[in-house]
């Protein structure tokens, strides 16, 4: 595998004056979370890369004097892990509103260094923290609750939009049925970056209504509000893929904007799901059991299997993780997986006082073909299902936080 494709990686951090969120962007060349020699790798993700052999327990007391150094043991490593150094906000940002009650801030990416931010009223600005330019975007039609995004590159770019120009698709994650006489919905936009009309010869951004799925108009789902579980961009981005709990999976070409239904089942993934080209492979946290895992997504005439999975972080019993896990696809193969947790611990050896504990542990992880096939047989392999990758740990990052000053999102 070759190095990074992205040199910096972004947090959306809390801050000590209320209702005020940062930008901050970690430079991967200097604050590195990859070895620059090559662990030990693990085939199909079988173990974990921090677990060494161990004599087994000949008791169950001796079972629960094992587990109980061992958890300790975890608790002390991930204590020790090296500190993230944050960088300087490249910007700090509040929402429009007087009312520090009601301070919603959304981000989503649309490039390297670069995010959407949309606050409660749906009224956002693109922040380029490469150049320092803070641009308006259009208003959302409808502001959101709970969204999510996907960013899907143009194919007619011009040279002077440096390639940063993109369709920015932004979908309420519960989703509401709606009146059969709506052809579009609020629960979809997207920011596309075109010509006002045929006329003229600038391009700006417009926030335009999609379609509603199929599903939404269905008398039978008024009384639920199913969740998109994940979501991913397919075939060369001339699509986005979604999966709808106890629904099926969707498709939405990008260009024409209609909507395809792929199949009952849902993908084996929870939250984005990451392309690899280097791989021709899908990658993004199980359903199943929160590890990182490997689909092909690219034929889904059935529901698609996993290839592999790895678990990159070895977690003390009383740590629990508080949300959804991110996974940041850094390229060549290589990520960024950020697991948040929470314990309560006592505060010193003979106190009553519990302490809550808060912490963002970032793990830099590299997965690569098997080495010892041949890249024809590795293709045919993927073809029958039998991809073989080898996972890999890098370095951990450990960032304590309390609740006014913690990572509310990576990318």
């Amino acid at each position: 595998m070759g190095g990074l494709s992205r040199r910096f990686l972004n947090l959306v951090m809390d801050n000590r004056i209320r209702g005020v969120r940062s930008l901050r962007c970690i430079d991967l060349t200097r604050q590195q979370f990859f070895n620059t020699t090559i662990p030990a790798l693990s085939p199909n993700g079988k173990g974990s890369g921090s677990e060494g052999p161990q004599d087994a327990p000949t008791s169950r007391e001796t079972v629960a004097v094992a587990g109980s150094q061992r958890n300790k043991q975890v608790a002390g490593d991930t204590l020790k892990m090296e500190k993230i150094r944050l960088p300087s906000p490249s910007f700090s940002i509040r929402g429009f509103t007087s009312d520090l009650s009601d301070q919603l801030m959304h981000f989503f990416p649309i490039a390297d260094r670069r995010v959407v931010c949309v606050d409660q009223l749906g009224r956002g600005v693109l922040l380029e923290a490469d150049t320092g330019n803070v641009v308006i975007m259009p208003p959302l039609h409808k502001p959101k609750l709970t969204p999510i995004s996907l960013s899907v590159p143009s194919p007619d770019l011009d040279d002077h939009d440096g390639g940063i120009r993109s369709k920015l698709f932004v979908m309420e994650r519960i989703l509401k049925p709606e009146p059969s006489s709506m052809e579009q919905t609020y629960q979809f936009e997207a920011f596309v970056y075109r010509r006002p009309g045929p006329t003229f010869f600038y391009k700006c951004w417009h926030c335009q209504l999609l379609p509603s799925l199929p599903y939404v108009h269905s008398t039978k789902q008024w009384h639920s509000f199913p969740q998109i579980s994940s979501y991913a961009v397919v075939n060369g981005g001339s699509e986005i893929c979604i999966s709808v709990e106890g629904l099926g999976t969707y498709c939405l070409n990008t260009t024409s904007y209609t909507w395809t239904e792929v199949g009952k089942w849902t993908l084996p993934f929870n939250g984005k799901v990451e392309y690899v080209p280097e791989l021709k492979l899908w990658f993004g946290i199980s359903a199943s059991d929160q590890t990182l895992a490997a689909a092909d997504l690219s034929a889904m005439d059935s529901q698609p299997q996993l290839l592999g999975r790895w678990k990159e972080l070895d977690l003390p019993e009383e740590w629990k993780e508080c949300k959804d896990s991110q996974l940041i696809n850094l390229g060549s193969g290589k990520f960024c997986i950020v697991r948040f947790l929470h314990t309560t611990t006592a505060k010193g050896d003979i106190s009553d006082e519990l302490i809550d504990q808060n912490l963002a542990v970032l793990t830099g992880v590299e997965v690569a073909l098997h080495a010892h096939r041949s890249n024809a047989n590795a293709s045919a392999n993927k073809g029958s299902g039998r991809v073989e990758l080898k996972f890999s740990n890098h370095k951990s990052r450990r960032y304590k936080s309390n609740s006014s000053n913690g990572i509310s999102a990576v990318f």
